[in-house]
């Protein structure tokens, strides 16, 4: 899989810039022309609102339906531009070309908080072909290029791939939260990992099969492919949905879960039809036979009730659930019923649940599940491919990131919500040069004031710890899906006091770390040693081993992005600090120990701050060290003189 540390829109200077971005609109319509579901539209709004707010002047392109490379007004992008504008409480503008001169008039008038939408991208046959005049046409009209159509990054076209040759590229919110949820659901899960594929075609699947075998403890199979499957073993399948050129394949699959150890879940029954329905939506009447007792005139069409309770059952058990594919013809309400229950048993699960995209995804939203699912993706087929392991031609064009020095406040329980966010205001105003990141991690019941007062600034709020566990009986606790649902994109984990004085231990950070990235939240990992272990000798293991044990399970592309804090636990609240050169020595101990984990790609862009009474005399000189990224910040952060010298340093 492709090195995806990739910067973000977060990552780049946006403000008063003209910035081209790639949504995914292409959005269903129902019978009367009205867009039927908008979730497409909604997950690419806080890129979109983040651009805006940054004062970015904001050029959308997208592509809707099948028009062939011909303009076709069924497929303008009008309705959806409306329908953006609705959402966002301001006009959107809509070009009436793509390349052509109105498209680069009003892209030449756009002004700083504006935003504007061009025709449909596959309007041009070059688009599909990845034509790099095209391109280029396309890049002329802005100054950065934004990737936010998890939908489409499996294509390598002009819009996705192409821009990338002719603009800095980075990628929005969206695509960053999939590739956090879906990478660690396959590389890093919590298990009982459960993979549950479903769909007419075993051949769609036969890669991510394979891939996903590897990876879980169970993988269930659903949807017409199951009859392939069962085939393979030698059952009777009616008329159902077979392919006869993967039977081989289905045999293998078999026997490497057995040999893996790995248990692999067939329906043991189905409902059955005595043909397919035409219109799909059809009444029919069903039949419920047991898997090897269907008669050669029926056909499976959803799986059966004990089917149904089997697959329940194996999903409650579980930690981490990935469905793709629903489990029959779900477009017939009498035969959606085992995806129903399906979306039922990931709706009731303690586990991380994400859908992955398609039809699952739809059946999911029209089901009213889709708050008690973890993350649906926005994408199918991108999905499919990331399970699998491939490089996405739309997200490995994207910049890798930089190493980036981080200026981090913790003002532990200090300022009320109204004093948060006045201060944030006055901070926002002291810091608006600065080139540093700056971060104020405030108290919990602060966090949206700060965030409202942080808006449209360059501050950044963070949360100063959270619990590991989805939910629960945990009174006072919070949840790593309450902050995402909050808009905190930062939080602190591991620090000394909660270390010292709430028993967190390496266990729990490392759980902590690994639930914060899979909300697509950066984690602040704290780590360092008490007086007594500095004079025994055994800084650099203890660090060593903190760091190590804290990384534990999370995969290369998301540890580059997480920020380690050196904490020396003698140097907090005691007045005592480390020195320029100590605190080198432990913060390149830090590197040293992420390349021997993950090599220097990883290495030399993660942020490793000082944390032992960082202060407004101190900052320069540590900051000035080769292995020292900016400071976590205790005292000096809560006074915005202090805290705005060592955010400019």
């Amino acid at each position: 899989m492709a090195y995806y540390c990739k910067k973000t829109v977060a990552d780049i200077d946006c403000s008063g810039k003209k910035v081209i971005v790639r949504v995914d609109f292409n959005v269903p319509f129902d019978s009367e022309g009205n867009i039927s579901d908008d979730k497409r539209i909604v997950g690419a709004l806080p890129t979109i609102k983040y651009l805006l707010d940054r004062n970015a002047a904001v050029i959308l392109v997208s592509h809707l339906g099948r028009p062939k490379g011909e303009f076709n007004p069924k497929y303008s992008m009008a309705p959806a531009s409306k329908r953006l504008s609705e959402l966002l409480g301001k006009e959107v503008i809509q070009a009436a070309d793509v390349i052509g001169p109105d498209a680069k008039a009003k892209a030449e008038a756009l002004k700083p908080g504006e935003i504007m939408m061009l025709e449909n991208a596959r309007f041009h046959k070059e688009e599909e072909k990845n034509n790099p005049d095209f391109a280029k046409e396309l890049a002329s009209m802005a100054e950065i290029y934004v990737n936010d159509a998890f939908g489409t990054a499996h294509r390598a076209h002009a819009t996705t791939a192409g821009l990338a040759d002719y603009l800095p590229a980075v990628s929005g919110f969206l695509i960053e939260k999939e590739i956090a949820f879906l990478g660690n659901a396959v590389n890093s899960p919590v298990h009982p990992f459960v993979a549950i594929l479903g769909g007419a075609k075993v051949a769609d699947k036969l890669s991510v099969i394979s891939s996903l075998l590897d990876k879980c403890d169970t993988l269930i199979i659903g949807g017409g492919m199951a009859y392939t499957f069962l085939k393979a073993q030698g059952y009777a399948i009616g008329t159902s949905l077979v392919d006869n050129e993967k039977i081989d394949y289905c045999k293998s699959m078999i026997e490497k879960a057995e040999k893996s150890g790995k248990k692999l879940l067939l329906p043991v029954d189905a409902k059955t039809i005595a043909e397919f329905p035409n219109p799909i939506d059809a009444p029919v009447t069903v039949e419920v036979y047991d898997y090897d007792k269907m008669p050669d005139d029926r056909m499976g069409c959803d799986i059966g009730p004990a089917t149904c309770e089997l697959f329940a059952n194996e999903i409650k058990n579980a930690r981490t659930v990935v469905w793709n594919g629903p489990m029959g013809v779900f477009e017939n309400p009498i035969l959606a019923e085992g995806t129903i229950a399906v979306a039922k048993a990931l709706a009731e699960a303690e586990a991380t649940t994400i859908v992955g995209g398609g039809d699952s995804a739809a059946a999911v939203e029209q089901l009213g599940f889709a708050d008690a699912i973890s993350h649906i993706s926005t994408g199918g087929g991108a999905s499919l491919e990331f399970l699998e392991g491939r490089d996405l031609p739309g997200i490995s064009c994207l910049e890798n990131k930089d190493r980036r020095i981080v200026a981090a406040g913790n003002w532990k329980m200090n300022k009320t919500p109204s004093e948060a966010k006045a201060f944030i205001t006055e901070l926002a105003a002291a810091c608006k040069d600065a080139k540093n990141d700056i971060i104020a991690a405030v108290p919990f019941v602060a966090i949206p004031a700060a965030l409202e007062a942080a808006a449209g600034t360059n501050i950044k709020i963070a949360a100063q710890n959270m619990d590991y566990h989805d939910k629960g009986a945990y009174t006072g606790e919070v949840s790593a899906e309450m902050l995402c649902d909050l808009g905190v994109r930062y939080v602190i984990i591991g620090h000394s006091e909660r270390r010292q004085y709430y028993n967190e231990t390496d266990e729990t950070v490392n759980l902590k770390v690994r639930q914060a990235i899979r909300y697509g939240i950066t984690p602040i990992v704290c780590v360092g040693e008490s007086k007594d272990q500095r004079l025994a000798g055994v800084t650099n293991e203890l660090v060593a081993y903190q760091v190590e044990y804290a990384l534990n399970g999370v995969r290369d592309d998301l540890a580059a992005g997480i920020i380690i804090a050196y904490e020396p636990i003698w140097a907090i609240g005691t007045g005592l600090t480390a020195t320029d050169e100590q605190a080198e020595e432990v913060c390149k101990v830090i590197r040293e120990t992420v390349k021997k984990l993950y090599g220097s790609n990883v290495s030399s862009v993660i942020t490793i701050q000082y944390g032992g009474s960082c202060n407004a005399k101190n900052a320069a000189g540590l900051f000035a060290m080769e292995n020292i990224d900016g400071g976590l910040v205790g005292g000096a952060s809560l006074k915005v003189p202090d805290f705005s010298i060592i955010a400019n340093s």
